[in-house]
């Protein structure tokens, strides 16, 4: 939808949201990314109930998103929203090197740098956990190399990541879809989502903390959804592919990467695993009643990183698609160069 098709009301509301100094500087901010409200307040100095009264008004005219993340409440750019090609508009008209908005760009690159080391902070202090595992099997190189071979073929509309993590797939695929949106139950591993994401300039992706039980997530909303290195955490497997599915657009893909049943008890006594791998005939069973179609099973043995023997870890990458067909006039995919 473009600005030009907004009905005179809409646009008149929107035009009135933005059409002050401080919610124009507020709206140019969350152009650059998520940002809670105590870190515009801190960029703007001016108090937190002022910022979150213009919040509020920008949010009601549909010109940025709000969403909460256990006690912080961060905003974004609207994207779903009839107004959010009106947001993009209003930025995309706004002048760069304009000196309100650099000086506000300036402490927004500190409050990102606070962030970042923030984060960082996190995954040194539990980079030894994840280095233990990645050491187990093929390397990250490799699995990410088949990731992207699996779901080759095209441009994707819209990603979901599921247990995003460190925020990584996400990455991998920033420049093969048009948006992208990962979701993890840990505020401090999506503090280190957004600190990676931000650093490596992903703009066509947010992250934001959710239940992979119950996704509050509108059905047939993604054409790709990966749940990387996250069902042998849970309890109920089945019961997460089930709510994967559910929010699969028809025709889309669903792709599972995990380890093929081993025998290390120490990962479920040290690192909470609840599940020493999955075979492929239950995995290919769950995917069915999920009410998907199993496409491919592909194994990756560590004895490609030079490991072979007892202790060693084979990852298992599995591809379903929704059986339903995607009517005609889905917006055609680009092609990837």
């Amino acid at each position: 939808m473009s600005a030009a098709s907004l009905n005179f009301a809409s646009l008149l509301d929107g035009l009135k949201a933005a059409g002050e100094d401080t919610r124009l500087r507020l709206l140019a901010l969350i152009g650059e990314g998520e940002l809670t409200v105590s870190e515009l307040t801190e960029i703007l100095g001016q108090s937190q109930p002022r910022i979150s009264r213009h919040l509020k008004l920008l949010a009601e005219a549909g010109l940025v998103e709000r969403f909460r993340e256990a006690s912080w409440v961060f905003y974004r750019r609207a994207t779903e929203t009839p107004a959010a090609a009106l947001t993009d508009a209003l930025i995309e008209l706004m002048a760069p090197d304009d000196d309100v908005l650099l000086r506000d760009r300036e402490r927004l690159e500190a409050v990102r740098a606070a962030r970042a080391a923030h984060a960082q902070d996190y995954f040194r202090a539990h980079a030894h956990e994840w280095d233990a595992i990645r050491r187990l099997h093929a390397p990250e190189e490799e699995v990410e190399s088949a990731i992207k071979s699996i779901l080759s073929g095209g441009w994707i509309g819209s990603l979901l990541d599921l247990g995003t993590g460190t925020g990584r797939i996400l990455e991998l695929f920033s420049g093969q879809m048009e948006r992208g949106l990962g979701i993890d139950l840990s505020a401090d591993m999506l503090a280190v989502a957004r600190a990676n994401l931000e650093r490596a300039g992903v703009r066509n992706a947010t992250v934001r903390q959710g239940d992979i039980y119950n996704l509050a997530l509108p059905r047939d909303a993604f054409d790709v959804v990966i749940v990387h290195q996250v069902l042998h955490f849970l309890e109920d497997a089945p019961r997460a592919l089930k709510e994967a599915a559910r929010v699969l657009r028809p025709g889309g893909r669903l792709l599972v990467v995990d380890f093929d049943p081993h025998d290390l008890e120490f990962l479920r006594d040290e690192h909470a695993h609840r599940r020493l791998g999955f075979a492929p005939e239950i995995m290919e069973s769950w995917l069915t009643q999920a009410g998907l179609v199993p496409q491919s099973h592909r194994l990756l043995s560590p004895e490609n990183n030079g490991k072979s023997g007892e202790g060693r870890l084979t990852v298992s990458l599995w591809l379903a698609r929704d059986p339903r067909i995607a009517l005609a006039d889905t917006p055609h995919k680009k092609e990837v160069a």
